[in-house]
């Protein structure tokens, strides 16, 4: 596997996501800014209110990038052309977005347990989960025509219907702490538990697996569905990333820099994985040859 880092302006590169301008989408979480790399290219950055905290970002139905603002409590909106929409809350910690299959977003709201739904004209509806002090986190379109999302305090992962309907689904690892979480392959939903240094994957049934990993310690931070039957994910406390395939067999490689932070995961635009290390950077991954298991 080879690593090649590229440094960026701002501070704090946090989530990544391909947008459909094939260029790479990140946040800078410590400066308020969203950033914009084609592959090969020069990174530029968007300036937002300084204390915004904007945290996790995706591809919109409307193909603009949304991304939540969590010091902020809004949902951005940034085109192509760098043109920046928010649209405020209430005091909730937006974190987690995705696109659903109802053509509308959805977002987790950390400090209000309670999912969110917003339109891409801005009519944002409520609903509220079952456990209070959960802490929804990550969030992502299932296989199934639902969201499903990681409860990091309440130790379960959940599933909310376009209706609201919710069900949640506890872990078999008491305080495992679950975060990213992505829909794979396999047509299962894959997760990380950051507590317990463990990759999870559930079925729309609500099976769960997990699968250690060789460093219990390493903080697996977020996941993504990379080429073939392989997921992708970070070691936020390990300076790692690491690959699982959909049979479980696991993969790590140490990052080049130490102390990178490696958060966000994403395929990106030149079929390459790209992950944002807080300490700066964005790190092109490109796996070759055989691994060490």
């Amino acid at each position: 596997m080879s690593v090649e880092e590229y440094p960026v302006p701002g501070a704090g590169p946090y989530a990544i996501t391909t947008g459909p301008d094939g260029a790479l989408w990140f946040t800078l979480v410590h400066s308020g800014q969203i950033g914009r790399l084609v592959p090969g290219g020069t990174p530029t950055v968007h300036d937002l209110d300084p204390d915004a905290g904007p945290t996790v970002i995706v591809t919109g139905p409307d193909g603009a990038l949304w991304f939540t603002e969590y010091r902020a409590h809004r949902i951005g909106r940034i085109t192509t052309g760098g043109t920046v929409t928010g649209f405020a809350l209430g005091e909730c910690g937006p974190f987690g977005i995705a696109a659903g299959p109802d053509g509308a977003l959805w977002f987790t709201e950390t400090a209000a347990d309670r999912i969110g739904r917003i339109t891409t004209d801005g009519t944002v509806t409520e609903f509220p989960l079952p456990t209070a002090g959960a802490f929804p986190s990550a969030i992502t379109a299932g296989p199934d025509r639902a969201l499903w999302f990681t409860l990091n305090q309440a130790n379960a992962i959940g599933r909310i219907d376009l209706d609201g309907a919710v069900t949640v689904h506890p872990l078999p690892t008491e305080a495992a702490a679950p975060v990213g979480l992505t829909a794979g392959p396999d047509g299962a939903l894959w997760f990380v538990e950051i507590a317990a240094g463990q990759i999870g994957r559930i079925t729309t049934g609500g099976r769960i697996t997990e699968y250690p990993l060789a460093d219990r310690a390493g903080r697996p931070h977020a996941i993504t569905a990379g080429p073939g039957d392989r997921l992708w994910f970070t070691e936020w406390g390990g300076n790692r990333v690491g690959s699982v395939t959909t049979g479980g067999v696991l993969t790590s490689h140490d990052l080049p820099t130490a102390g990178a932070e490696p958060h966000g995961i994403t395929l990106g635009p030149d079929g390459a994985l790209w992950t944002a290390l807080e300490f700066g950077a964005l790190a092109r991954i490109t796996p070759h040859g055989k691994e060490n298991r």
